[in-house]
């Protein structure tokens, strides 16, 4: 049996838990299993049965209220005022797509490239995440002229063909690509190393051997800056930057996967490779940047992308249209104007600083870490092993579930959760996500 995926297999619900279901639910989950593919998932055992949603909270079908401190795809909050405004104005007057001149998609690039390092200056639009790294694997491999792409073990960054075999986190079913190799996440928690930085920029170099041992040419390194499927490993902020000098040493591209760390999450930093003091080759984003709505892109180094450019066309149909445009640009604004970024640091930090003090009261949170509004919070069996404890973070989401908190786990074991929010939350909101917390740890021990 292949080994499942710590992204959508920890977490889900199963045929047999169909009992926990009332009848309407029942019935609604029956069908969707009979209609959709079977490689989808739910969450949860006891599924969330949404209708509707607004800034940092949801609506069940009963009227029942829950916070939401999983969702980043919603960046600024569901349903936002702006976004939704700045869609139905362009779609009531055009929506086509990018080989038409329209000022949109030029405004938005020029707003978007100033918040980026001078020497990434050109953009391409996709609408997908997926579809960005997917693109972003393309260049790397045109301008190096190689196709080894080095990635951390737990990683995810899509689902495309290319995008999957670089993603480990969908689980040994999804074979990886024969050119991939995997390091090691630089995980503070768990790794000994006197320096994290120049620990995990050995790990990239062995990796780099071993593709010249067996053929194959070095094009890059993939990483999200927060390594998030990893198990939300942050900091010390700047231990990138050896591993950078690594891949470039030897003719590499650095590409960033900023979709989840993108767009002011962190806090400190507008992009979170930013937090590293260095400067990517390709910049990947996702669907946050037009707050749910079908948008993503890729910026890049002129030289970097030229390789590709210069010798390929490339049309993706609907990538950048107006609508998906308007919304981008609706999200940045408000991103700016609002001062998420400063939110995000301060309510992050305040939020931090609460869940830390609740895993000192608590012997199963063996670590608690962060960047702005960006948390991984780690249960371990024994603190002094740091073994770490899967079913006790299961338990522990699906008790968040049940006092109306909704997130759900990452890392390698299925033991982080990942406390990943709307920006529009707010310090208002952390009594009740520790209070729930709270109570979930002490309801999972006593049952152990």
């Amino acid at each position: 049996m292949p080994t499942p995926s710590s992204i959508m297999d920890t977490n889900s619900f199963r045929a047999e838990h169909a009992d926990r279901l009332g009848a309407r639910d029942r019935e609604l989950a029956a069908r969707r299993g009979r209609l959709l593919g079977d490689a989808y998932r739910l969450f949860y055992r006891e599924p969330v049965h949404l209708v509707r949603g607004q800034g940092q909270y949801l609506w069940d079908a009963d009227g029942v209220q829950y916070l939401d401190v999983y969702n980043n795809v919603a960046s600024i909050g569901h349903c936002h005022p702006a976004v939704i405004q700045a869609v139905a104005a362009q779609m009531a007057e055009l929506n086509t797509h990018t080989r038409y001149l329209h000022g949109r998609i030029v405004d938005y690039s020029e707003a978007l490239l100033a918040t980026l390092p001078p020497a990434i200056d050109k953009a391409m639009y996709v609408c997908t995440g997926s579809e960005a790294n997917d693109l972003a694997i393309r260049v790397a491999q045109a301008c190096s002229g190689g196709t080894g792409i080095i990635v951390t073990r737990e990683a995810y960054h899509g689902t495309s063909a290319l995008t999957s075999g670089v993603s480990p986190a969908l689980g040994s079913g999804q074979p990886l690509a024969p050119s991939t190799r995997l390091v090691p996440a630089p995980d503070r928690y768990r790794v000994d190393a006197p320096d994290l930085g120049l620990w995990f920029a050995a790990q990239v170099q062995a990796q780099i051997d071993d593709m010249a041992a067996h053929g194959i040419k070095f094009a890059g390194l993939l990483v999200d800056s927060l390594f998030s499927s990893d198990g939300v490993l942050p900091g010390p902020a700047g231990y990138l930057r050896e591993a950078v000098d690594v891949v470039h040493r030897h003719g590499g591209v650095f590409i960033a996967d900023e979709v989840q760390p993108g767009f002011g999450r962190s806090g400190e930093a507008f992009w979170g490779f930013a937090r590293h003091g260095v400067t990517p080759d390709v910049v990947t984003t996702g669907k946050p940047m037009g707050n749910g709505v079908p948008v993503a892109g890729l910026f890049a180094r002129a030289p970097v992308l030229a390789a590709f450019s210069d010798r390929l066309p490339y049309f993706n149909t609907f990538g950048g249209n107006p609508v998906s445009i308007a919304a981008a640009q609706a999200v940045l604004r408000v991103i700016q104007e609002e001062g998420l970024q400063q939110h995000s640091l301060s309510v992050g930090g305040q939020l931090l600083a609460a869940l830390q003090a609740l895993g000192t009261r608590h012997e199963a949170v063996g670590d608690v870490r962060g960047a702005g509004l960006f948390i991984g919070f780690e249960l371990v069996a024994d603190r002094q092993t740091r073994a770490p404890d899967r079913e006790r973070a299961l338990d522990v989401v699906e008790a968040l579930r049940a006092r109306r908190v909704l997130t759900s786990v990452a890392g390698p074991h299925g033991n982080v959760l990942k406390l990943r929010p709307p920006l529009a939350f707010q310090a208002g909101d952390i009594d009740w996500l520790v209070g729930a917390l709270d109570e979930a740890l002490a309801v999972t021990a006593q049952r152990g």
